[in-house]
């Protein structure tokens, strides 16, 4: 072990006391130690033991250790840190920007263990209301995180939809604009996306001589029928060359799953067709877009009348789960309203966060009630666009709502969400999940899991009990569309349906740029074959106004 590694070796024990909230005089004596340790002359690995405390700043107990590290290469002390360190808060150790007195404090007091988590608290502006963590500390972090997250192997569809659009349109410059076409997950509106794919009309060998002279791509190697490239050394590239009459062939089978594209190919025959269109028809079939591509069944399944009731964007009439500057939102409320009401919304719930959601600055009852003065104020100006009276209102341990009945009754809807004691088993979240659809004034489940994509997997649930209970109860189950979240999860929007639950696609929005986000909801929503008519917020004003008033039935 040469002087770097002992060095780093300190470094680290030194960052994971003060972590843990551990001396910090013990803790900076260890930094400082692996200061001087990486400015000597001489490789301590070479020096006799009985020597190493004849160098400045090597005392007894430090060179005890420096002793251990360099017969065994570890140090129980620094073993043990690690093992009572979460993995998700190692990992914030290596992002520039996070020093760790800010990671005790994201990590004790926020209950943040995990990079994604905290890029999603800095998004809600959560950072900004702890002691240290003010506005510009606060998209410091955020940017520094974006960064990290951005290479490593997989990507939100959101946050590589600009990289794939830039991508192709590199590709089309080189091989022509009608030769080349984006496939894949990418296509099929996955959530989660590995790897860009691409089918390209040419030969193998011409593409890769076409590729070779552009350094941003790095050839790895040729898989079977394809080629295999990084992007600027962190973004695989999966190119499939074909020839000109099989190219739309080739771009449904690649935009399928393996189980529909074997399906296709054993039971219909191939076709030559100019477009997806085009080749479905000539083969007998309405046309399946890739979204829908995902099982061999909707083959056979696939009813004209019902692909054309399936959600489109132009179909999302108002804006439910809203936040403002009440809460932890980054807009006011008329900002928010009259944002909503510039894209021909005609409605909006406004759902800033309940009093135990502290750290989002959750609403107490005088300012629940001075919000909904607010509202009736900008009602009055914003007519016939209305504002509705909401709040996300926190789920909490025991499964009560975060406020007593006569609160609760001044809402016109209440979204029931769990925010706080994430840790639990599937009893436990459960026992909480139920006792809140089973209130009569949870009118939407929120983000069911609490899932957070590539970052929390999200409390265990027995969904399929959930969705009973909603149904029984008659409460709505929100499609969170922040694309971090996408929860409740597409492949059980089938499910509820049959079980004649609605659906929500809510934005979750905390800032007027947040009410976009209302579109990865519906790309997913759309895999699951989401009627309009079957989500809360495709309803007319006067639909949902009768919704309303159903749901403040439901409480007597």
């Amino acid at each position: 072990m040469n002087n770097a590694q002992i060095a780093d070796t300190f470094s680290l024990l030194s960052k994971l006391m003060e972590v843990h909230g551990e001396n910090s005089f013990k803790a900076k004596s260890y930094s400082t130690a692996a200061f001087k340790i990486d400015k000597l002359q001489v490789q301590l690995k070479d020096v006799p033991e009985e020597k190493l405390s004849s160098f400045q700043g090597i005392g007894s107990s430090l060179k005890d250790k420096i002793s251990a590290l360099l017969q065994t290469g570890s140090l129980q002390i620094l073993n043990e840190l690690i093992s009572a360190t979460p993995e998700g808060i190692l990992e914030m150790l290596k992002i520039k920007g996070i020093g760790p007195k800010k990671i005790n404090i994201i990590w004790k007091e926020m209950e943040i263990e995990t990079v994604g988590e905290l890029l999603y608290a800095c998004q809600e502006n959560r950072l900004k209301l702890y002691k240290g963590f003010g506005e510009k500390t606060q998209n410091n972090i955020a940017e520094a995180l974006q960064f990290y997250m951005n290479n490593i192997g997989n990507y939100l569809y959101a946050g590589i939809k600009t990289f794939a659009a830039q991508t192709e349109e590199i590709l089309k410059e080189i091989f022509g604009e009608n030769k080349v076409n984006i496939t894949g997950d990418f296509k099929q509106q996955e959530p989660i996306i590995s790897n860009l794919e691409f089918v390209i009309e040419g030969n193998a060998q011409e593409i890769k001589n076409k590729l070779t002279v552009n350094p941003a791509f790095h050839f790895e190697e040729t898989d079977l029928d394809t080629l295999v490239y990084t992007i600027n050394e962190k973004i695989k590239l999966i190119i499939h060359p074909v020839e000109h009459e099989l190219a739309v062939q080739k771009l449904i089978t690649t935009s399928s799953s393996k189980e529909f594209s074997d399906t296709l190919l054993t039971n219909y025959p191939a076709a030559r067709a100019a477009d997806e269109a085009s080749y479905f028809s000539a083969i007998g079939l309405p046309f399946i877009p890739a979204y829908m591509r995902h099982n061999a069944q909707i083959l056979t399944a696939c009813n004209p009348v019902q692909m054309a009731e399936i959600i489109q964007a132009g179909d999302i009439k108002g804006l439910l789960h809203c936040h403002s500057t009440w809460s932890d939102g980054n807009n006011s409320l008329e900002e928010m309203a009259s944002a909503a009401k510039d894209l021909d919304m005609t409605y909006m719930l406004i759902t800033d966060h309940s009093k135990a959601a502290f750290y989002a600055d959750g609403l107490s009852e005088q300012k629940v009630h001075a919000q909904q003065n607010e509202v009736d104020e900008l009602n009055k100006k914003l007519t016939p666009f209305k504002i509705f009276k909401g709040i996300e209102c926190d789920i909490l341990t025991e499964g009560r709502l975060d406020y007593d009945e006569e609160t609760l009754s001044s809402f016109d809807l209440v979204i029931a969400s769990i925010h706080s004691n994430l840790k639990m088993d599937e009893t436990k979240a459960m026992q909480r999940l139920l006792g809140a659809v089973k209130n009569k004034f949870t009118s939407i489940l929120g983000h069911m899991t609490g899932r957070l994509l590539l970052s929390r997997s999200g409390y265990p649930v027995d969904h399929l009990k959930v969705i009973d209970a909603c149904a029984e109860y008659n409460v709505v189950i929100e499609l969170n569309a922040n694309p971090r979240r996408l929860d409740i999860d597409w492949q059980l929007i089938d499910y509820a349906l049959k079980q004649n639950v609605m659906i929500s696609i809510n934005p979750d929005a905390h800032s007027i740029a947040g009410i976009n986000d209302i579109n990865y909801g519906i790309l997913v929503a759309q895999k699951a074959m989401l009627p309009a008519a079957k989500n809360l917020s495709s309803f007319s004003l006067e639909a949902f106004e009768k919704f309303v008033t159903e749901q403040k039935q439901k409480r007597n």
